[in-house]
């Protein structure tokens, strides 16, 4: 690899002082509670088998008291209560079983220690948090053990270094207050794949399938979506006719190795099958199915915006992955062998990833969801840097100085990120500009953001001056021939009467798109409701939700036991409710009372307006 006999490789002594940065990093940047948000749910299997013996959480009290003591989440969305009563967890449990060998540490040292040895105690944080960063220096290792087989030395430490410093792998998998995040443990588990998949092809040892097997079952085990792993080895050294039968031979040959390979997938896989099978009764469930605004958009995916968008664009935040895109032309040309099974990888990971409904991948920093692709988008990297090689001096100081700057301008972001000056996941292009090489911000610039979304599902609409108020709709049902009453009603002659059989009032219905072309808007929605009982034998709610293919999404119910209502009389009834992210434009809202009792009640003038943001 132009190394001199007996003299330590430059991309080595790169790696340990990157793997040094990292690690010093992380410990600087300690979270306050490394288990909370997404982590929480991908542990949480762990301390429910191993110490609460309840995986299927009949005994709910145990996840309260657990929040109310550890504050892991603002509410418990990491799992998906069934109508038996038990829970499922939204994840599936690739994670928990990376995270064991340091959880078992963590519960041993919190016996032995004094501390909880509850699964949240201070030891199990630490025990993660050293998992973390175990499998950060593991990733950088493999890395570079992958790129010296492609690259000399000198051109492996350039391709580490800008990995590692000019893409937000630097904050993810350090700075970031979960490093114990899917996203640089599948990085490590994809150099893996990609070393273990050189290895095997060279030399066809049954050891190194068979950790191939374990670790593209984890991966895919830990996000299912990973499935797309399988093209790296698949494909790996195919690219014309002859190649694809010198494969199909290849696998032929080995039979019995491929066998043990997908029986290792198999094996790994059926935890998780067993798990729902258990808890859910079918084999195979969709965790996400539960609410519809969550999901994959594969007929309309947001590529495009996960590309450029300036809330979260891949190419915006990390834009020295610009190089790693071209490179793949140059590697198509001076190794064949490995073009195909990366590219196929790249494009359908990309499609996956940006198909996904929440396709800014929440509080992040850029597109974390393709931090764990960049052992493959190094490899193409550096045949872009080997391009370079053979070009004008001017033009190669001229690359080099943007791939410098790009790596700077990472860098100092990451800076921004980290104290907030770059907002976590509503950035505006006029905002991104606004702050674009600033130190800090002001509240005023904080206006050019995307409006800020709570997270315990607790929403005020307090700022109305900043809104323009239209009429949506307002049903006054006096054109209905059915289920009205002419015995009360407010305006006209009629209202409509609700009860044990019609349980739900007429709809205001409407697209987002009618609603309005912002990113968001206000609704607020009134009605007028009679009552002739009471409501704590007979309730009734004010419901908003809207809809995507039949499913409703974003759910919200006022319930009439925290109304100040009075009897034999029409009483207002008033809801406020934010637009959530919706999936597609053509998503409905809708609009309604729901009545769950058996005596009569009367309902009129249903109204719903929209406040739309004025800039």
């Amino acid at each position: 690899m132009n190394n001199l006999p007996g003299k330590f490789p430059v991309s080595k002594t790169v790696t340990i002082l990157l793997i040094a940065i990292l690690v010093y990093s992380g410990f600087t940047f300690f979270p306050n509670n490394i288990l909370s948000w997404d982590v929480f749910g991908y542990y949480l299997y762990l301390p429910l088998t191993f110490i609460y013996h309840d995986l299927g959480i009949n005994n709910d009290i145990i996840i309260h008291e657990i929040l109310d003591k550890y504050h892991n989440s603002a509410t418990f969305y990491q799992a998906i209560k069934l109508p038996e009563g038990n829970w499922v967890m939204k994840y599936s449990m690739g994670m928990s079983i990376l995270y064991s060998p340091f959880f078992f540490i963590g519960h041993l040292y919190a016996k032995v220690s004094g501390h909880p040895a509850d699964g949240f105690s201070l030891p199990y944080q630490y025990a993660i948090f050293i998992g973390g960063q175990v499998f950060t220096v593991t990733g950088i290792i493999a890395l570079r053990k992958v790129l010296i087989q492609f690259f000399n030395d000198k051109i492996t430490a350039i391709i580490v270094t800008i990995i590692v410093l000019g893409t937000n792998y630097f904050y993810h998998s350090s700075f970031h207050g979960q490093n114990a995040m899917s996203h640089n443990f599948l990085f490590t588990t994809y150099a893996s794949i990609i070393w273990l998949t050189i290895l095997w092809h060279r030399s066809q040892k049954l050891r190194y399938i068979i950790i191939l097997g374990i670790v593209c079952g984890l991966t895919i085990l830990s996000r299912p979506s990973e499935i797309v792993c399988l093209a790296i080895p698949l494909f790996w050294g195919v690219w014309n006719k002859e190649t694809v039968i010198k494969k199909f031979n290849l696998l032929v040959r080995q039979k019995k190795q491929v066998i043990l390979f997908l029986l290792t997938l198999l094996i790994i896989g059926s935890f998780q099958f067993v798990y729902w099978k258990i808890y859910t009764g079918k084999f195979l469930y969709n965790s996400y199915g539960a609410n519809a605004g969550e999901g994959f958009e594969f007929l309309h995916p947001y590529t495009l915006k996960a590309l450029f968008s300036f809330r979260k664009g891949w190419l915006i935040y990390t834009p020295v992955m610009i190089f790693s895109i071209l490179g793949f032309a140059v590697l198509y040309r001076k190794n064949r062998e490995i073009f195909f099974p990366l590219l196929i990888y790249f494009i359908t990971n990309l499609y996956i990833v940006s198909s996904w409904s929440c396709w800014w991948y929440a509080q992040s920093f850029g597109q974390r969801a393709l931090i764990q692709s960049y052992p493959v988008m190094a490899i193409s990297l550096g045949y872009f840097l080997v391009y370079l090689k053979n070009k004008k001096r001017n033009f190669q100081i001229a690359i080099y100085f943007v791939l410098f700057a790009f790596t700077v301008l990472n860098l100092f972001q990451t800076r921004q990120f980290i104290h907030g000056i770059i907002d976590a996941d509503r950035m505006t292009k006029d905002y991104y500009f606004k702050v674009f090489g600033k130190t800090h911000t002001i509240e005023e610039n904080k206006k050019l953001l995307l409006i800020k979304r709570s997270f315990d599902g607790k929403e005020t609409f307090s700022n109305e001056a900043g809104y323009v108020r239209k009429l949506l709709q307002k049903r006054e049902f006096e054109d209905l021939q059915t289920k009205t009453s002419t015995r009360f009603a407010l305006s006209g002659k009629k209202s409509v009467l609700l009860d044990s059989l019609t349980i739900y009032s007429p709809v205001v219905e409407a697209s987002y798109r009618e609603i309005t072309d912002q990113d968001h808007a206000w609704i607020r929605a009134s009605v007028y409701i009679y009552l002739t009982s009471d409501t704590k034998t007979n309730p009734f709610s004010l419901v908003i939700h809207f809809e995507h293919n039949g499913y409703a999404y974003k759910y919200k119910a006022f319930d009439s036991e925290k109304m100040n209502l009075k009897l034999n009389e029409w009483n207002r009834v008033c809801f406020d409710y934010l637009t959530p992210e919706v999936r597609r434009k053509t998503d409905n809202l809708k609009v309604y009372i729901w009545y769950r009792g058996k005596e009569v009640l009367f309902v009129d003038d249903l109204q719903v307006e929209i406040f739309e943001p004025t800039y």
